[in-house]
């Protein structure tokens, strides 16, 4: 290391918020802190890709950071420091699309997503039992015991089975995003201050050790139980009802600022407040969802930032609207499509 900016092959700074994807090998995080090694195994495979979600929040590839420099640096001391990002800022500023652009930069797969209401149980987010499910399925195994029609065998069975337990466990966005995997997943907990008060204090245990245990699979007979994960027809093999990473998983854990958390959650956290994008950050964002700026963007685009400037409260979707409508080809720029402007560009803190 010769440097403070020469860890590793790529620099301490692997990130650098363009979402522009890997052209090679995806690059290889350096070693974690030893109080952020975690043992858990065996590994499982690499996660799909969602790409067609990565389009619907991204758009494709341009070079423009989405990002100032100070935060991106933030978010590569989070990566390297394998510790989650507390991301701040207004509604529609672009906070949940940092986790995509994380993902698609560091070839880090499909994102995980779980999204917080006023009644999200730390549970919901790591697994789900379906209980009534298994009931039913055991009462219809022991039927089909009794009246000898063999239902629930497998081909080459004498006997019917008992539904297995692990067929009735869905692991959650958490859950999944903490299998041991060799490269880490991304996992968006978006809307953290909407939760009950306890929820940030219950993660604090699973956040620090990387683990959690499934207690129905820790009683039950089997040592290993494949489950489902939630990946799209994915599966993984859980050994003794406990579940380790092998890398911490990249957590972008967003906030409106609606509440205050408690410290000793925060002192967990690397704090991120989303700054509102830049006018060539803006220009840059339509063309990538619209493949170029269209004749008008640029008025659209000034009128936007004029507005978030005198604080208004406003949406990176608004003026995405904005500018569609007037490539609609039927838009008409007279008082009616200017009324059509004003509700689209509205302020979303003064409700209707």
């Amino acid at each position: 290391m010769s440097g403070p900016d020469s860890v590793g092959e790529y620099g301490w700074r692997f990130f650098h918020a363009t979402g522009a994807a890997p052209t090679g090998p995806p690059p290889r995080l350096p070693e974690p802190p030893p109080w952020r090694r975690f043992g858990g195994g065996p590994a499982q495979p690499q996660p799909p890709d969602d790409e067609e979600a990565a389009l619907r929040r991204l758009g494709h590839v341009d070079i423009v950071p989405h990002l100032d420099g100070d935060s991106i640096d933030a978010v590569n001391a989070a990566l390297l420091l394998r510790r989650p990002l507390l991301v701040t800022g207004a509604p529609g500023v672009g906070k949940s699309t940092l986790a995509y652009l994380l993902a698609r930069e560091l070839g880090l797969g499909r994102v995980l997503e779980w999204n917080i209401v006023s009644r999200t149980r730390l549970r919901d987010g790591l697994y789900e039992h379906d209980a009534m499910g298994r009931a039913q399925s055991i009462g219809a195994w022991r039927a089909g015991l009794t009246n000898g029609t063999g239902e629930g065998a497998e081909a080459g069975e004498e006997h019917p089975r008992p539904p297995y337990l692990g067929d009735y466990i869905t692991l959650g966005p958490l859950g999944t995003a903490l299998l041991p995997h060799d490269r880490p997943r991304v996992l968006l907990i978006d809307e953290l201050d909407k939760s009950d008060i306890d929820l940030p204090n219950d993660l604090l245990h699973v956040m620090e050790n990387g683990s959690y245990e499934i207690p129905e699979l820790v009683r039950d007979a089997q040592d290993v139980a494949r489950v489902h994960t939630s990946d799209p027809d994915r599966f993984a093999d859980v050994r003794h009802g406990r579940v380790e990473c092998r890398e911490f998983p990249v957590v972008v854990i967003t906030s409106n600022g609606e509440r205050e958390f408690p410290a000793a959650f925060r002192r967990r956290c690397l704090p991120l407040e989303m700054p509102v994008p830049t006018r060539k950050q803006l220009l840059a964002i339509v063309a990538s969802h619209l493949g170029a700026c269209p004749p008008g963007a640029d008025d659209l685009v000034d009128l936007f930032a004029t507005r978030v400037e005198a604080g208004g409260t406003h949406s990176l979707d608004q003026l995405l609207n904005a500018v569609q409508m007037t490539t609609a080809g039927v838009f008409r720029n007279d008082q009616r499509g200017r009324k059509l402007m004003e509700m689209l560009l509205r302020d979303l803190a003064k409700g209707r």
